[in-house]
């Protein structure tokens, strides 16, 4: 193997782990978020992407990115969750094309609920894949990131 195949197989490596400590966490979050409050990782995720807004509100393509989302599957994923009365759209006042989503009272709410439950899930997975040596060394760079301030 040449030095271009061993860059290739790093790479490769480094996303397989990165793609299995992934799962790990979104099926352990899942089901806890799923039994413990009725909500999937990624209503979760919008909703926590909305109540880290200053003003509380997103356009949807703004919202789309930060699920990591089409387009398409957002504005359906935000009417589900405006149907359960958990987040709500505004029009934008400037642009009258614009639409804002925001998080309810009933969305603040459950997410409040959640958090809890989101982060300790969130935090024993890691350290259950601490304890897997192939997925150690990520799980260490993860805790060792910093926060990024606005």
């Amino acid at each position: 193997m040449g030095i271009a195949d061993d860059a290739v197989e790093i790479r490769a490596h480094g996303w397989r782990t990165l793609a299995a400590v992934h799962g790990l966490i979104e099926a352990s979050l899942e089901k806890a978020l799923q039994s413990g409050h009725g909500i999937s990782v990624v209503e979760y995720t919008v909703m926590d992407a909305l109540d880290r807004q200053d003003g509380w509100h997103m356009r949807m393509r703004q919202l789309a990115r930060a699920a990591a989302l089409s387009n398409s599957a957002t504005t359906r994923l935000v009417t589900r969750l405006e149907d359960r009365g958990l987040l709500t759209r505004v029009l934008c006042a400037d642009d009258r094309r614009g639409i804002y989503t925001e998080l309810t009272q009933a969305g603040m709410a459950l997410l409040a609920e959640a958090r809890p439950t989101h982060d300790a899930v969130l935090r024993e997975t890691l350290d259950e894949a601490a304890r897997t040596p192939e997925l150690a060394p990520l799980v260490g760079a993860l805790r060792d990131l910093a926060p990024v301030e606005a």
